[in-house]
């Protein structure tokens, strides 16, 4: 994108340079939940035809974009912006969760879904996101991994099988 900026529309690679500029000053977190907004509270907080009760806790901005084009979750958010990491020096300080705690003591959250990443720091962090809300004597729920919706089982890896058997539901 750079280059071709640079080679053919200098004139647009301006006006994105300045819409860059203007979004880093503009734009900061939702003192709620952590999101990136350009107001104090963002438009998912501070909804009320949000469900308050139901918490889903996520590891990135982009997280929350992509659960809400999905359109079925209804609840609201909490934006870890990262996740835990010991060997990179990224402990629970550095992703909220003193913050998330409060959230959690409030009295108005009753269940807490997490939905970090399958990766070895996501499943740490769902973990210890799932102790600290059993702590506080609350509902944690993980978001199910598997098979995607219209995959066959002769082309999913056998980590992914694995794992969706484990996992497995009542019907």
């Amino acid at each position: 994108m750079a280059f071709h900026l640079l080679e053919r529309n200098r004139e647009g690679a301006q006006r994105l340079a300045r819409a860059l500029l203007e979004a880093m000053a503009g734009v900061n977190h939702c003192h709620r939940c952590r999101n990136l907004s350009e107001v104090a509270l963002c438009a998912i907080c501070a909804s009320e035809r949000r469900d308050p009760s139901v918490l889903c806790v996520v590891e990135n901005p982009a997280d929350v974009q992509s659960i809400e084009q999905a359109a079925a979750f209804q609840g609201k958010y909490f934006v870890l912006m990262g996740r835990l990491s010991p060997l990179d020096g990224v402990g629970p300080e550095a992703i909220g969760i003193d913050k998330l705690k409060n959230l959690l003591s409030s009295g108005e959250v009753r269940e807490v879904i997490v939905a970090t990443g399958a990766t070895a720091e996501g499943e740490a962090t769902a973990h210890y996101i799932g102790e600290v809300t059993r702590a506080v004597g609350l509902r944690a729920t993980r978001i199910a991994h598997g098979i995607p919706v219209g995959g066959e089982l002769e082309y999913v890896d056998s980590t992914t099988l694995s794992h969706a058997i484990a996992c497995r539901r009542d019907l």
